[in-house]
């Protein structure tokens, strides 16, 4: 029973009570429901478990007020046609957001003002006129202003150079090798350290002949200092000890120099020029050093490779002239061709496999192993020497030997030569 005497299961009667108040005349919901209009059906969303018809609304009524200073800004509209994807950039000016001067009241919410660059004043529109690079003087000028690339370099002028001459310079020489082979290890060792000073002399003048300046003594002093510690101790240890001495003597050679050079053009081809002559050809005083074989058969191995490498080279020279017609690198050397490497080849391989045995300790097996690896590697050095040439522009790197240029014109091949005997007599266990 509620607090005004009636009960919860009372027919309602119509009156309602708000505070105290009786609202007469007040109809029950209930009563109303046939009286509420239906839903339209035109205005009704349909179903979400409906297929989507693809038909959306369109609004495109744009307002265009002339004191609003949104006037410009596009209304929002659906896009459906191609016009109304036309983009309204050109009809929207963003400085009317900008805020140049702010109220002191501004609000944190507001976008703060505009700062000028610290220490930067405006570009201007026109560009502003670019010093011109300096570019230094070239330290390695050449040593003569002609167009001639030879000219005034250690070349062969006014020679002839025939088949006959370096022929018979080559009889000489090969007569001369072998009557100071005959008189020892030492004698020969004298004979090694004067060609190969000979020859370093020879690429330090190509070089300073091309504009280059290397410390000539200090690389010839390396190249002796080295190949002198070979014989001596027998051992290529020096080789290490000697290298960092260049590099510091080097140094101090460039840095007292009173000219102002480029020290990484002349010491690197100083470096250079002491590797190729001096680490290479040190392998020969190894191989006569009395430390290195134990029954002092260095001189017969020494003989052996040199033998090989003369018939390699002779071989080469007649059967690329008979034969020769494709070059082994034109752009290098023209006159190496494929003709004279298989002429060369073949001799190489008849004289170790017939001759070399002839000589105590070698047998016919290791001469021919040898001599298949002279084949390989002497053409190799003639190709080294003659990129070497072509860089510097010579075409020669002396004039000592008529026919045959200089010493390391000789000697270019037989550089390559020396460490793979070396290297063959260890691995093959000979002494």
């Amino acid at each position: 029973m509620k607090s005004d005497d009636t009960f919860y299961d009372d027919e309602p009667t119509g009156e309602l009570t708000a505070a105290g108040v009786f609202i007469s005349g007040a109809e029950l919901a209930a009563d109303l429901v046939d009286e509420i209009p239906a839903i339209d059906p035109d205005t009704l969303l349909p179903h979400w478990t409906e297929q989507p018809t693809g038909a959306v609304p369109m609004v495109v009524a744009r307002e265009n007020l002339d004191d609003d200073p949104w006037a410009n800004v596009p209304a929002p509209a659906w896009r459906e046609g191609e016009a109304d994807w036309v983009a309204h950039e050109d009809q929207f000016d963003a400085s009317v957001l900008a805020q140049r001067d702010p109220a002191e009241d501004a609000r944190s919410w507001q976008m703060p003002p505009a700062r000028e660059p610290f220490g930067f004043e405006p570009m201007s529109e026109v560009e502003l006129a670019r010093p011109e690079p300096v570019t230094p003087s070239l330290v390695r000028q050449p040593s003569s202003s002609s167009r001639d690339p030879l000219a005034g370099r250690a070349v062969r002028k006014g020679q002839t150079s025939t088949v006959g001459r370096a022929t018979v310079t080559g009889i000489a020489l090969t007569l001369l090798l072998f009557a100071v082979l005959y008189l020892g290890s030492t004698v020969t060792a004298l004979l090694v350290l004067l060609l190969l000073g000979i020859a370093a002399a020879e690429v330090f003048e190509a070089f300073r002949a091309s504009g280059y300046h290397p410390a000539s003594a200090l690389g010839i002093a390396g190249v002796l200092t080295l190949a002198t510690y070979s014989y001596l101790y027998g051992s290529f240890v020096g080789y290490a000890a000697t290298s960092v001495m260049m590099i510091i003597v080097g140094f101090i050679w460039y840095a007292l120099s009173p000219q102002k050079l480029d020290v990484m053009e002349g010491l690197g081809s100083t470096v250079f020029v002491f590797t190729w002559i001096g680490g290479l050809g040190s392998f020969a005083l190894l191989i006569l050093s009395s430390h290195t074989f134990a029954g002092r058969h260095g001189i017969a191995f020494l003989w052996g490779g040199v033998m090989l490498t003369i018939a390699n080279d002779t071989g080469a020279l007649f059967s690329g002239r008979w034969f020769g017609k494709r070059p082994l690198n034109p752009t290098l050397s023209p006159n190496k061709t494929f003709g004279g490497l298989i002429g060369g080849s073949a001799l190489t391989l008849l004289v170790g496999y017939l001759l070399l045995p002839m000589m105590s300790p070698w047998t016919a097996t290791h001469g021919l192993e040898l001599a298949m690896l002279i084949a390989l590697v002497v053409p190799m050095g003639d190709l080294f020497e003659s990129m070497v040439k072509r860089s510097l522009g010579v075409k020669d790197m002396g004039r000592l030997l008529p026919g045959h240029g200089g010493v390391i014109d000789r000697i270019d091949g037989l550089l390559f030569a020396l460490p793979t005997i070396y290297y063959f007599t260890q691995f093959a266990h000979l002494s």
